[in-house]
């Protein structure tokens, strides 16, 4: 959930190979890894990192560490998240992921123990923006941003400049240089687009959203974003800065752009509440977030910020540090409401956006092609009509009371409308609302 990581073609690899890992694991055999010495403590820790990412923690922390060795059982957001709700948890003794919703959910069924760490160094907050568990249950391991991924060049070429904000991307100079991911078929794109709809607005953001995607290509690849724009497919892509990040590092010549009021959202670690190696588990927390365990992470092949300010002291130039940013570049993101919004953003983008894509690109087109000719030719009711029409374009069946309400929410916990009649009234009144917007740019058409 969230920024949780999207494999590439590497970690697809990994993937099938965690679903051996899986099986193996219910017969006791050790996952991932060289077999475990006889002398060795066994440490059990369930992520979803990749395996370039995990191997170096793994010797790093094995150096420090001579008697202990770390098994990885790589799972996604829902296999951890089911694991880690059994009895015995899976044999877990330490949990550390890119799955935002997981930590408080698992939290909550009393999965987790306390960790303790010096707020001094580890603040837990960034700017106004709680980073960690207040009760000390799960801790920040890393932040991720989300923003704009950029070819300077490209836009250069066509005399436009880098856009500076998320309503920066509906301007019509910018359509059909701009990719979107999908959220139902990309982890991290739900907190992306919830960036956007709480510091827009709810109504206003899916305005937004449907702006934007009328001038833009979709895509279903987490990586794709970033590798379109680095392959010059197009000039502009919403993604997660790690992608970017990586791609800088290893000299490709793009940008990023943080837009104002964008967030950075956590990952995180946790002991389990039923781990019998405490001792190691705490020690393997401690490393991750010790100065030296969060500089690892920013190393070429992984490019993500350490959740310790004082990690970034000589770190590499293609590394942004979050915590000297300007105050304006954040908005306060509620991740509590937050965490439970994934479902009805991934619903929601679907019935407006991805099933009547070419659809909703020829009305915004119609939409700004009104609009310019109204602005070298003003009228009235023309003007009355289109403003009328924008406002229909944007329509969402969902109200912000309903955004905001956890019993609601609840029912897209799969991502998925399971009540048929209700998708169906959805989607016909999405396309009544285009219908008549559609309608309403056709009246404003001079008459000859």
């Amino acid at each position: 959930m969230y920024h949780e990581h999207i494999p590439t073609q590497k970690e697809s690899r990994l993937s099938r190979r965690s679903v051996l890992a899986a099986l193996l694991s219910a017969l006791g055999v050790a996952l991932l890894g060289r077999p475990a010495r006889a002398a060795d403590q066994r440490l059990v820790v369930v992520t979803s990192f990749p395996e370039e990412l995990t191997t170096r923690y793994e010797s790093e922390f094995e150096k420090l560490h001579p008697g202990v060795h770390v098994q990885f059982v790589w799972k996604q957001s829902r296999d951890a998240l089911a694991m880690l709700s059994e009895r015995d948890q899976g044999g877990a003794d330490v949990y550390w992921a890119p799955a935002l919703g997981n930590f408080p959910i698992l939290r909550d069924r009393g999965a987790f123990q306390k960790v303790s760490v010096d707020r001094a160094a580890l603040p837990g907050r960034l700017g106004g923006q709680l980073l960690s568990d207040p009760k000390g249950l799960f801790e920040a391991y890393d932040v991720a941003g989300y923003g704009i991924v950029v070819d300077p060049a490209a836009l250069a070429r066509d005399g436009l400049k880098p856009p500076e904000s998320w309503s920066d991307l509906a301007a019509p100079a910018y359509a059909g240089r701009i990719v979107m991911p999908i959220p139902a078929k990309v982890g991290f794109s739900p907190a992306l687009y919830d960036i956007i709809l709480q510091s827009e607005g709810w109504e206003r953001g899916w305005a937004l959203l449907a702006e934007i995607a009328g001038g833009a290509e979709l895509l279903g690849s987490g990586a794709g974003p970033t590798a379109a724009v680095k392959e010059e497919r197009a000039a502009l892509g919403l993604t997660i800065d790690f992608f970017a990040f990586g791609a800088l590092a290893n000299g490709e010549k793009i940008s990023f752009v943080y837009p104002q009021k964008t967030a950075f959202l956590p990952a995180h670690i946790a002991v389990t509440a039923g781990t019998r190696r405490l001792e190691a588990a705490k020690a393997f927390v401690d490393y991750t977030l010790s100065t030296k365990g969060q500089k690892l992470m920013m190393e070429a092949d992984s490019s993500r910020h350490p959740a310790r300010p004082d990690a970034y002291a000589d770190k590499p130039a293609a590394v942004v540090d979050p915590f000297a940013l300007p105050p304006g570049t954040f908005y306060p993101y509620d991740s509590e409401i937050g965490r439970q919004r994934p479902g009805v953003v991934s619903v929601l983008f679907d019935f407006a956006i991805t099933e009547r894509h070419a659809e909703t690109q020829r009305l915004w087109r119609a939409i700004h092609a009104a609009e310019a000719r109204l602005a070298a030719a003003p009228d009235a009711a023309g003007s009355a009509a289109v403003a009328k029409a924008r406002k229909l374009a944007g329509f969402t069946p969902v109200t912000e009371a309903q955004a905001k309400d956890p019993a609601f929410l609840d029912r897209f916990s799969s991502r998925e409308l399971k009540d048929g009649d209700l998708a169906a009234r959805w989607r016909a009144e999405i396309s009544s609302a285009r219908a008549e917007a559609l309608s309403l740019v056709a009246s404003a058409e001079p008459r000859l």
